[in-house]
């Protein structure tokens, strides 16, 4: 199993920034997929970016050129760099992890954007 913990989600208004992260531990050999999902009330979840052992990263077109998701694997810790954040931002952010065929999922952290 693999638990995964996130953290930096709050509070912040249009225009600023946040840095989500999320630390995995447990059996976290052979993890090669990480990245972050959101769910906006209403709305299906999807897919914001993820990164790849390899360091190959996808992100969805709504956030290319705001959002940078990195990986310190020494640490199996990874982080999605938020600018230029806007309304249609906000959501339940959650990290997960693909490990031997398997999905891996944290508890979803909070990010609104608003004045």
């Amino acid at each position: 199993q693999v638990q995964l913990v996130e953290s930096g989600g709050g509070l912040v208004q249009p225009g600023g920034s946040l840095r989500l992260s999320c630390a995995a531990s447990g059996t976290i050999f052979s993890i090669n997929t990480m990245g972050w999902y959101r769910q906006a009330p209403g709305k299906q979840r999807e897919l914001v970016a993820r990164i790849t052992r390899g360091s190959s990263t996808n992100y969805a077109d709504s956030v290319k050129g705001r959002f940078t998701i990195s990986a310190d694997n020494a640490k199996n810790t990874w982080y999605l760099q938020m600018n230029s954040l806007e309304p249609e931002d906000t959501a339940v952010y959650y990290c997960y992890v693909v490990r031997l065929g398997s999905d891996f999922w944290g508890q979803g952290t909070q990010v609104t954007v608003s004045s």
